[in-house]
């Protein structure tokens, strides 16, 4: 019966450990991206706040849906463009929890934030 249960904790472990990972790469924006700026350093430009909700199934070993911020900003980024003090904010709110809840982990929505500064068009 103990090696049943530590088998089964260990599983749970890894389940949870690997699951829900969100890789966030600027490589594919096509533009220049900074995610850290001096507090002093002002950047004039257009503001921007757009959350994403992104689903994992089981535990977040499989992603339903996933956000991308290239396609979030594809009408806002022209020639020329870059995004300045990008920031980025991944969190579970309550409806979130009550989801996975639920579902017992085969539903696991998050929330993503992406905030930042559209400087130069």
């Amino acid at each position: 019966m103990k090696s049943r249960v530590a088998r089964a904790t260990a599983v749970a472990l890894a389940l949870a450990a690997s699951g829900c990972a969100i890789t966030f790469d600027s490589s594919h924006l096509g533009v220049t991206a900074t995610m850290a700026e001096p507090k002093e350093a002002s950047t004039a430009g257009t503001a921007f706040r757009v959350t994403k909700h992104p689903v994992y199934l089981v535990m977040g070993l499989f992603t339903l849906s996933e956000p991308k911020l290239e396609d979030l900003l594809a009408g806002q980024l022209g020639a020329g463009a870059s995004i300045a003090s990008l920031k980025i904010r991944v969190r579970s709110r309550w409806s979130d929890v009550l989801v996975t809840a639920l579902t017992l982990g085969l539903v696991a929505p998050r929330s993503v934030t992406y905030e930042g500064i559209v400087v130069g068009k």
